[in-house]
């Protein structure tokens, strides 16, 4: 890596970690490649991401078949300059000097893959947002 400003880290933290944060995850990393540091967490991590979630990015070309949900970590807040949170409530700790978005979505959690596909689709025109506002241009433009 050069010398050039170091990279912006995202973490993206739901309850379960299998479905709103996978998605917003799984479309920083397609969109952003290696220009930004991307986690996922959940505050109550599921045992397996939601299959319809699978299903709905895969229509996509991102396969997120291999992810699992991981446990939100003190470690991984304080490691993120940006912590989007999607309905975790109070269980997401809060460091001073880091960003908060708080992205109000629905909960894929039970629905079909036909519900799915409204949360992805503006979970991805947010993430876009998001790189535009770091100033981070996308892997597709």
């Amino acid at each position: 890596m050069n010398s050039a400003a170091p990279r912006s880290s995202v973490l993206f933290v739901c309850v379960h970690n299998a479905g709103r944060s996978q998605m917003g995850a799984a479309f920083l990393t397609h969109l952003a490649g290696d220009r930004i540091e991307v986690r996922s967490a959940g505050s109550a991590p599921a045992d397996a991401v939601n299959s319809a979630v699978v299903e709905a990015m895969a229509e996509l070309g991102i396969d997120i078949s291999a992810e699992t949900p991981k446990i939100l970590t003190t470690e991984a807040v304080q490691s993120s300059d940006v912590v989007i949170t999607m309905g975790c409530g109070d269980t997401c700790p809060v460091f001073p000097g880091k960003r908060y978005l708080d992205w109000q979505l629905d909960d894929p959690a039970g629905q079909g893959v036909d519900a799915v596909r409204p949360i992805r689709d503006e979970i991805e025109q947010r993430v876009c947002g998001l790189l535009a506002e770091l100033g981070v241009p996308t892997a597709s433009a």
